[in-house]
């Protein structure tokens, strides 16, 4: 065969799969997990149902491949990168809660569904589980880092400051501030920040 039709066969397979992972995450967004069904997203993505299992292997592939293409991006390569960059601990609590708050944004329509989902369906958790480790492995190379810096509070290591970046941080407690108290994520953000340098910084770093 020849290399320009190979490269254009390669084109129309990624292509493809584009639109299913996009018909995937809008549906699992407005029609929730259990309510999607893969006739759904094959009839969104115009492509037939047993291409949808080809790509995805169905429902479960699919939404595990979307958060696996999100924690594999260049974008959090560099964000991880960034970490190691900051010289001032304020700053890089800034820059962690400016960096949570963007990903919230991006991910929380997908992510309160996979929430939902997850105590009813084992492969759903999986994926929860993978979105979590990702959001963990960051937050503890931010606590090393505050205390390659020494900033850290007297009796604080990086995996107790892990934690404490976890508790406010992590989706529950973005959750809890834009739903149950309808904060707008900007407050949140300023929330955060404040309330993480008290926590996590030694007194010469407030």
């Amino acid at each position: 065969m020849a290399p320009q039709a190979t490269g254009r066969r390669a084109e129309y397979a990624a292509a493809t799969r584009d639109a299913i992972l996009a018909a995937a995450r809008e549906l699992f967004v407005s029609q929730g997990y259990f309510g999607t069904r893969v006739e759904d997203i094959a009839r969104t993505a115009r492509v037939a149902p047993a291409t949808v299992y080809a790509v995805g292997g169905g429902k479960n592939g699919l939404l595990r491949e979307l958060i696996e293409t999100a924690v594999r991006s260049g974008e959090n390569d560099t964000i991880r990168a960034r970490l190691s960059t900051h010289t001032d601990a304020r700053e890089l609590i800034s820059f962690v809660v400016d960096t949570s708050r963007a990903k919230f944004e991006q991910w929380s329509p997908l992510m309160r569904q996979v929430i939902a989902a997850a105590p009813r369906e084992p492969g759903v958790r999986e994926s929860l589980d993978v979105a979590h480790a990702s959001l963990r492995d960051t937050l503890a190379r931010t606590a090393d880092r505050l205390a390659e810096l020494g900033a850290l509070r007297p009796g604080l290591d990086a995996a107790a400051a892990t934690d404490v970046l976890w508790f406010y941080l992590g989706n529950s407690a973005y959750f809890t501030m834009t739903d149950d108290l309808s904060w707008s994520l900007p407050r949140a953000a300023a929330w955060l920040e404040e309330n993480l340098t008290f926590a996590l910084l030694g007194p010469s770093n407030t």
